[in-house]
């Protein structure tokens, strides 16, 4: 059986759009979204040593949009920017108490979420899947 470019590329893109609104949905509903998560996962990742740039080169986004989602985190009190030692210019980022405790809850949420989803398919299926992902990825780091 053949499958289209467009119906298989139709197929990922709904995947993948169906899986961000059931994490999210299910996160957010745990006291942080998936964007949110995803953002102080990265500042818990630099320990203290993120700064906002770090953060929209890490998710892909652009400096304003990350300064909008750090505000955001900062307004909710799950984060702090803190001045740099060296460079007044500079803010740090660091998670509060608060921050932490959202990270300690979202991310088995999370790893569950991902072994659920990801239970429909057999070992073989599992394997096959990643290697086709491996050869999409591949293909973009070319492009």
């Amino acid at each position: 059986m053949n499958v289209s470019d467009e119906e298989l590329l139709t197929d990922l893109f709904r995947t993948i759009a169906l899986m961000r609104k059931s994490f999210d949905r299910a996160m957010t509903e745990q006291g942080a979204s998936l964007a949110q998560t995803k953002v102080l996962m990265c500042i818990k990742a630099r320990s203290g040593n993120a700064r906002a740039v770090d953060i929209a080169e890490i998710m892909g986004v652009a400096p304003r949009t990350a300064t909008e989602a750090l505000d955001g985190l900062e307004r909710d009190g799950l984060i702090r920017r803190i001045p740099d030692k060296e460079d007044r210019r500079v803010k740090r980022l660091t998670l509060t108490p608060a921050g932490e405790a959202a990270v300690a809850v979202a991310e088995p949420l999370r790893r569950q979420l991902m072994t659920k989803l990801l239970a429909n398919l057999n070992p073989s299926e599992r394997l096959n899947f990643h290697a086709a992902l491996q050869k999409l990825l591949e293909g973009l780091a070319d492009a």
